[in-house]
């Protein structure tokens, strides 16, 4: 019997160098697509941030409405969870504006009290300053060298009232964002320089600007600008004439 030889089968499968082509196309692809979804990650914690301070400002606006006055700020050393945390130094000190008031004017937002956030996007507090003017008690009212007439019986200040901090584009003074504002509200972005977090400490001074937004026992100067690689502060602030106006309309001022 003729015995027949079997042709030889062809193999196919990649090479090593095909291997290792593909593998580069893909580590190439994600490294390309990484910085995008960074970038992504990053707005979404700046709009997120953005959000949580305006629904702070409407807090505050709503705390004048039903208070007659802005609350003082909570204690920024304190940890979340133990007592006072998170809560307007006020209550310890009810007309926040005595000789205490210097520590009671500044720290973190009182989230508690209002009901909001207590950190922005990247796991920061809120920094808060007012000025006395706004939240000392009715009964002791200052007006900020101003006269109202007739005075406010439902309200701790006037329309005439002027706010202590000023809002500059720099450190240099030169161009002026907002001035005389009731309140200031601050997230110290993704570097998060001068912030505290929620176990109370303090994080590292930042740039020259970033500090004048943490320097709050020399002045009240503060600057709110376009982010760059040493600025990412985000800042607001309660408006005078918002404020004003829906004080008015709530019949809390004549």
């Amino acid at each position: 019997m003729k015995k027949y030889a079997c042709p030889e089968q062809t193999q196919y499968g990649f090479t090593l160098v095909e291997i290792a082509m593909v593998l580069l196309i893909i580590t190439l692809l994600l490294v390309g697509l990484v910085p995008t979804i960074s970038s992504q990650m990053e707005q979404q914690r700046t709009n997120e941030t953005r959000k949580q301070m305006s629904e702070i400002s409407d807090a505050l606006i709503g705390f004048a409405l039903r208070n007659g006055r802005l609350p003082c700020a909570a204690r920024a050393a304190t940890p979340t969870g133990q007592s006072f945390s998170g809560v307007y130094a006020g209550n310890e000190y009810p007309d926040c504006s005595n000789a205490g008031f210097a520590a009671n004017a500044y720290g973190v937002v009182p989230w508690v009290t209002l009901g909001t956030s207590e950190t922005d996007g990247w796991g920061n507090r809120f920094t808060y300053r007012v000025s006395s003017d706004f939240a000392d008690s009715i009964a002791s009212a200052t007006y900020g060298g101003c006269t109202p007439s007739p005075a406010p019986t439902q309200a701790t200040f006037g329309l005439c009232s002027a706010g202590d901090p000023d809002i500059y584009s720099a450190a240099t003074w030169v161009t002026t964002v907002a001035n005389d504002v009731p309140a200031i509200i601050i997230s110290h972005g993704k570097n998060g320089a001068g912030a505290y977090t929620p176990q109370g400490t303090q994080r590292p001074a930042g740039s020259t600007d970033e500090q004048e937004n943490t320097d709050h026992s020399s002045d009240w100067k503060y600057v709110s600008r376009i982010p760059t690689s040493d600025f990412d502060d985000l800042v607001g602030w309660v408006t005078p004439n918002i404020l004003a106006n829906r004080m008015v309309a709530a019949g809390k001022l004549p």
